[in-house]
């Protein structure tokens, strides 16, 4: 088979949908098949054309990601020519994907990690106007003569045929963990281990929650650092670290604003840009992991956080329901108050328990590539 992803962000860029598609189309590749993808080039110092790991990888050189929607289509249309199926994901590059495979007459699929609809005029850090736009383009995409629509989850699944997407058009995949990765390396780095071999933390503080992820609008970090601020000033033993990159720029800024505004002292610590061991060991010593996300459509930070072991305070928004899994809080009600509540709930170990929910790699590789193949046959 060949064929050719559209993509807004490609590795190194950070984040679940880059990981699911770095996985993809590389075991696609390492089987045999030609890929190619088409993306962003979001940092100047990333090369235009590479081949990692039998991915051919072609970068366009728009800073902006609304100008590679809109600027992308003829060099998606040059090569689309040459390959048999089209596959892309929301948002930015639906439409160009789209747009090509029309012209060019292929079969485009496209991977939909979650809907908003009329969440975008409820969402922090963007104004009106800005969320009237997103809710529009999204309608848009929904629009768009897709062959299929994978949905990651049963929520977002849901979603698309509530957005009017016709269900037999959608197919669920699960994004898949790569478990080993995860399990057996769950053991504290050894300078943190004392004589009995038990691990202990590198810091005094008797209570660490930690948020990890992109700064993104709907991750709720506009209502969890003023709560981690009363949560640390009422009890001084606790500490909070938030892991995540430094982009969108945007989004830092506004982020580093509110931390400076709610008055941070030492009991918290911003770690950006960390390596994925890092992370892990970061992880391994918190008592828990928030997530208080207005929306999720699958969550590879729950997902393996939970295949860590580790305690998960969570919004219970959308997919979350269907990935957290372990020992986990669910907050009450999403706001400044009902986050500090679950965190002391947290703090006092009062947990619900269940049976760890894996989402298996094998599976979702092979559910893909039996689909590429029922597509193109």
């Amino acid at each position: 088979m060949k064929i050719l992803f559209v993509l807004e962000y490609y590795y190194p860029n950070v984040g679940g949908v880059e990981k699911l598609f770095k996985t993809l189309a590389e075991s696609l590749a390492m089987e045999g098949h030609e890929i190619l993808v088409i993306t962003n080039k979001y940092d100047k110092n990333l090369a235009s054309n590479e081949i990692l790991n039998k991915v051919k990888i072609i970068r366009l050189n728009y800073k902006n990601r609304f100008l590679f929607t809109f600027f992308s289509i003829f060099s998606i249309i040059k090569y689309a020519g040459q390959f048999d199926l089209i596959h892309t994901t929301s948002y930015n590059a639906a439409l160009p994907a789209g747009i090509a495979a029309f012209i060019r007459k292929k079969k485009v699929i496209i991977t939909f990690h979650e809907v908003w609809g009329k969440l975008w005029f409820h969402l922090p850090f963007i104004n009106l106007m800005q969320g009237t736009f997103f809710f529009l383009f999204e309608k848009c995409i929904l629009k768009l003569p897709f062959h299929r629509f994978i949905a990651v989850s049963e929520s977002t699944k849901n979603d698309l045929i509530n957005s009017g997407v016709k269900p037999e058009k959608i197919i669920k995949i699960y994004n898949g963990i790569e478990y080993p990765a995860f399990q057996g390396s769950s053991t504290a780095d050894p300078k943190f281990l004392n004589e009995d071999g038990i691990k202990v933390k590198p810091d005094k503080s008797e209570f660490t929650f930690t948020f990890l992820g992109r700064l993104g609008i709907s991750k709720g970090l506009d209502i969890l650092i003023p709560a981690a601020k009363k949560f640390i000033q009422t009890f001084s033993d606790a500490e909070f670290h938030m892991i995540t990159p430094d982009t969108p720029a945007f989004m830092y800024k506004r982020i580093s604003r509110l931390i400076n505004k709610q008055h941070l002292d030492e009991n918290f610590h911003w770690h950006k840009n960390l390596n994925p061991e890092q992370i892990r060991q970061q992880l391994l010593f918190s008592n828990c992991l928030v997530i208080p996300s207005y929306s999720e459509g699958f969550c590879f930070v729950a997902a393996e956080a939970s295949s860590l072991g580790i305690p998960i305070v969570s919004s219970g928004r959308k997919a979350l329901r269907e990935v957290v899994s372990g020992k986990y809080i669910q907050i009450k009600n999403l706001d400044v108050d009902g986050i500090f509540d679950a965190l002391i709930e947290a703090r006092n170990g009062k947990f619900e328990e269940s049976k760890l929910i894996k989402f298996n790699l094998d599976d979702c590789l092979n559910d893909y590539l039996l689909l590429y193949k029922s597509i193109l046959k």
